[in-house]
């Protein structure tokens, strides 16, 4: 197979090609660097790209921040959930074994009045989280229950509720929950993006939160998500040498890279650089690849922030989510805040790094930031990045066009994934079943 572009996503699909099913792969990227879109940045490369006139002068940064080696910012900052989709991948594909991570230390949602509560994940929780009113709690800690004691194939833990059937939304009426505990629930523990999920089978949410409680309960952190050291560019060299244990070869810097099509069917069946051409039965790629195949689907932006503190208001946690629901800040999408620091080599000590994200709504897309940007405290430096998301026109049956669908505002990995599953599913016509693969096996002494 042959797979251009080094994304998050081009490297988890070439990691189940190789590991699963064979496959020998030839991975080309026109860049001279690994990542992609969702590459990750020393600080003399963040300056060159957001900044390029204090790039310059090295010594100043230097002066300012430390060695520029000790910095490795994400340019896509995400956290992984514990138990979660991209965990188990690392560990069906063995790339856990090259990474190590640390967990990260808070998990919060913004509630009425702008204030920060922690996340609360189950019963005991429930009761003591700052979010809702004593008989709220009380109901909330009902739901968590059923969550907790929830089994997908004994129907006796189901309540006597078919919730394969039952909506969403009616599930939380059974158990009498109010609007904004509703919106913590959806949006900060199932991480759902939008509403429509209210109208969807019951059973996706109760699992999706039974997700973030098991992930929660594998550290003592207080939050469910783990984070590599140095960075999420070390997934894509993880990649790389999964490949080459795969007779895989990686190629750099083919700035000149194009798909090849089959003249009479049309069918991508191969890959030209510098006047030589690889042959094979499809090509998997990010949307760049291929243009004409794709359309526009939205834009994401975002604001990546170096600090000299943590973020305030959450226990002085060096690593942690926030997330801001749409309805606390007057927009259709919701506000994502993510916070990493020198605890996990992404920045040189006593520095931290914080990146604040959502979906593009109007046409002044770094005012969207605000309600994030506001929580972050003073700012030593901010570059704003507003990328397009694209989508493929087709889904690759057809054609032996592969095509990644671009990264979106969320500050985790689960939607990612999925759309890597579903490439998987598109190519082999089989449903990659993770429901073995351990995720306590990746290592997170870290």
């Amino acid at each position: 197979a042959i797979i251009l572009g080094t994304g998050l996503k081009e490297c988890l699909v070439a990691g189940l090609l190789a590991s699963v099913e064979g496959y020998k792969i030839l991975h080309v990227d026109r860049n001279d660097y690994y990542g992609g879109e969702s590459a990750s940045l020393n600080l003399t490369q963040l300056h060159e790209k957001f900044a390029p006139e204090k790039a310059q002068d090295k010594a100043a940064l230097t002066a300012k921040y430390g060695r520029w080696q000790d910095y490795n910012i994400d340019l896509v900052p995400k956290f992984m959930m514990g138990n979660g989709l991209l965990v188990r991948v690392l560990v069906r594909t063995g790339v856990h074994n090259y990474l190590q991570f640390r967990a990260a230390e808070g998990s919060y949602v913004q509630g009425k009045g702008g204030k920060i509560h922690k996340v609360p994940s189950n019963d005991k929780e429930a009761l003591r989280s700052s979010l809702m009113g004593m008989f709220e709690k009380l109901r909330a800690r009902s739901f968590f229950i059923f969550v907790q004691n929830f089994v997908e194939t004994d129907p006796s833990t189901h309540g006597g509720y078919n919730l394969q059937r039952m909506p969403a939304r009616d599930l939380y009426e059974k158990f009498g929950l109010a609007a904004e505990t509703v919106e913590f629930i959806g949006h900060a523990l199932a991480l759902k993006t939008n509403e429509r999920y209210l109208d969807e089978p019951a059973v996706d949410l109760v699992k999706a939160v039974r997700l973030y409680s098991d992930s929660m309960a594998r550290f003592d952190t207080g939050s469910p998500y783990i984070y590599p050291l140095y960075g999420l560019g070390e997934l894509p060299q993880g990649f790389a040498r999964l490949s080459a244990v795969h007779g895989g070869t990686y190629m750099l810097a083919k700035s000149d890279v194009e798909v090849v099509y089959d003249e009479e069917t049309g069918r991508a069946c191969g890959a030209k650089s510098e006047g030589e051409t690889a042959k094979a039965k499809f090509v998997v790629g990010d949307a760049s690849y291929f243009p004409g195949k794709t359309q526009k689907v939205g834009q994401v932006v975002r604001a990546l922030c170096l600090l000299s503190h943590p973020i305030p208001n959450v226990n002085d946690a060096e690593s942690v989510q926030i997330i801001i629901p749409a309805a606390q800040c007057g927009r259709r999408h919701d506000v994502y805040v993510l916070g990493t620091s020198s605890a996990h080599n992404v920045c040189a000590k006593g520095r931290y790094f914080a990146s604040v994200s959502t979906t593009v709504e109007t046409n002044d897309p770094y005012r969207e930031l605000e309600a994030g940007l506001r929580m972050l405290g003073p700012i030593d430096e901010l570059f704003y990045n507003v990328t397009d998301v694209h989508a493929p026109l087709a889904d690759g049956t057809a054609d032996g066009a592969f095509i990644s669908t671009g990264y979106d505002a969320t500050t985790h990995f689960e939607t990612t994934v999925r759309d890597v599953i579903d490439i998987y599913r598109r190519i082999t016509g089989k449903e990659l079943d993770l429901s073995k693969d351990d995720a306590a096996a990746a290592n997170t002494s870290g």
